[in-house]
């Protein structure tokens, strides 16, 4: 059992802030959260916090764990004009230089990274082309060592080897939800890692992958990942090759549900939206990526009813991400307040309620101890009407000093109980030869 003393719980939606609550942890279970809730307990282990915020654990709804290696690249990438360039020059050559090490030492930094900001959880869309087979077992064994619960999927393709790669990359969703379900079973529930049916784009997604996709919702209970309307390509091709919107055509399909998660969505027309709205589905918007591959920005994002806030492979600091979405929202004239991304920033707890069948988000009994404690002094006064602006303009990674996942400390002090230097040493090597493969592939 795990106490946590003389606590600041701050929560993001609704917005609220509670001194001197005391928290117990009982397996990965907060089972008491409240002034002297502590009393007469006997713990384990017992966190004098002296006032630090608590904070329910950050979601990072969009991430690609395989480009954690990239940082710095130097392998020869040729001019790339536009996004279409972007993705054949660099990020499709990246992805089939992977191989199992490469991966995991590419999922452990990752991984780190997530846990220093007080990312709690990440739900990731991989790609490997040359090693998929096992792939997400791999990413899987990322998140263990580290303690950060996850959800993975593979982005099933066709952009490499056509039917034979469609239907390696929907078995390996397949397999791997198996596996995430041996797990649950095993472990009562109380799993840390979870699975998606993944999808690359409509543009590399031919009837064939979608048909085998559907088959594979259908049986594993899981809903899709897939990037949508990135680019003005992926609409006109869907128009061109299929005389459909994007949505229409995944809906037709079958794919639409409450735990599809569409990524990105610029070019979405309103009838795009509506359908999402009323499968009750997500988009993950990601303004530091699309910002950076200069694909352009959504107006519509107000529109979603369920709108959450992902990185595209650009770190795991969520606390950032959600100051360049604001920021970037006013920008371009928007009518949105920093209460509104905050809320965003929380709705990645509801694609873990859907996917973990439990309750995340909150500090209170029987949610998941998913947990962020925070040595943050505010200069004025933190209310909960503006939890957001002090998220916009100032409370920051940095100040994040331990991180519970799933009831258990894997960071304290802003250390981990593991040394983590060698792995880094590692990951440099695993880079290296990652841009090494990049410039031996024609």
């Amino acid at each position: 059992m795990l106490v946590l003393k003389n606590a600041t719980v701050v929560e993001f939606y609704p917005a609220s802030i509670r001194p001197g609550v005391d928290i117990v942890v009982d397996g990965s279970k907060i089972i008491a959260a409240g002034a002297g809730a502590a009393a007469g307990i006997e713990a384990d282990r017992v966190l004098d916090l002296r006032g630090k915020i608590v904070m329910p654990g950050i979601v990072c709804s969009h991430n690609h764990f395989y480009s954690g290696l990239a940082r710095g690249i130097t392998a020869r990438i040729a001019p790339s004009p536009d996004f279409i360039s972007v993705l054949k020059n660099l990020w499709w050559r990246l992805d089939l230089a992977i191989d199992e090490e490469i991966l995991y030492y590419s999922g452990l930094v990752c991984s780190l990274e997530a846990i220093r900001c007080g990312t709690t959880a990440v739900i990731d869309h991989h790609a490997s082309p040359a090693f998929i087979k096992g792939s997400l077992k791999t990413l899987k064994q990322a998140f263990e060592e580290t303690g950060l619960r996850g959800i993975a999927c593979y982005e099933t393709t066709d952009r490499n080897a056509g039917r034979r790669e469609v239907e390696a990359g929907v078995q390996e969703n397949v397999d791997f939800a198996e596996l995430c379900e041996a797990d649950k079973a095993a472990a009562g529930g109380n799993h840390l890692v979870e699975a998606m049916i993944g999808g690359h784009a409509p543009v590399t997604m031919p009837d064939a992958a979608l048909e085998l996709m559907r088959d594979a919702v259908q049986a594993t209970g899981r809903g899709i990942h897939v990037h949508v309307a990135e680019d003005r390509y992926d609409v006109s091709h869907s128009h061109h090759l299929y005389g459909q919107d994007v949505i229409v055509r995944l809906q037709e399909f079958g794919l639409i549900n409450d735990k599809a998660l569409l990524v990105h969505g610029i070019y979405l027309s309103d009838r795009d939206i509506a359908i999402i709205n009323d499968a009750d589905a997500f988009l993950a918007h990601n303004a530091r990526s699309n910002m950076n591959n200069a694909v352009g920005y959504s107006p519509k994002l107000p529109l979603y009813n369920n709108l959450v806030l992902g990185t595209d492979g650009m770190g795991s600091n969520m606390w950032e991400e959600m100051r360049f979405a604001y920021f970037k929202h006013k920008d371009a004239g928007g009518p949105l307040w920093p209460d509104s991304y905050l809320k965003f920033l929380y709705n990645g707890n509801e694609i873990l309620k859907r996917y973990f069948a439990a309750d995340f988000g909150r500090v209170a009994p029987g949610c998941k101890a998913d947990l962020a404690v925070l040595d943050y002094q505010a200069p004025t006064p933190l209310v909960p009407g503006n939890i957001g602006g002090h998220i916009a303009f100032g409370l920051d990674s940095r100040d994040v000093t331990d991180v519970i996942i799933n009831g258990k400390i894997v960071l304290e002090n802003r250390q981990f109980p593991f040394a983590v230097r060698p792995v880094y040493e590692q990951a440099r090597k695993a880079a290296q030869r990652l841009w090494d493969n990049m410039d031996k592939l024609p």
